[in-house]
């Protein structure tokens, strides 16, 4: 498939982007360059290959989920540089 201005001047379109000069013709190559890519993978011999749909044929390997303290309020917030007794103490960022 042949990438043309237009191809790419829609896409930039859709995607939001601008593509001007050397740029529009660096994304053309690579564009290129993908679809031959794609026209590549289709060569590959298919036939009586299974799709693939899991990565592998575990189901539902999980640990289970247990609660556990890993870290003590007071040690979270012995290195805050600026906290009360209970919380951390942040600039205000809002104003009304």
């Amino acid at each position: 498939m042949k990438i043309t201005e237009e191809t790419v001047d829609h896409i930039a379109h859709l995607a939001r982007l601008e593509f001007t000069g050397d740029s529009k013709k660096a994304i053309m190559q690579d564009m290129e360059n993908i679809i031959g890519f794609m026209d590549k993978l289709s060569e590959v011999d298919t036939e009586g290959v299974e799709p693939l749909i899991f990565m592998s044929d575990e189901i539902n390997v999980l640990r289970e989920d247990v609660a556990e303290v890993s870290v003590s309020q007071k040690e979270a917030l012995k290195n805050a540089p600026k906290h009360d007794s209970d919380y951390f103490r942040i600039p205000k960022v809002l104003s009304k």
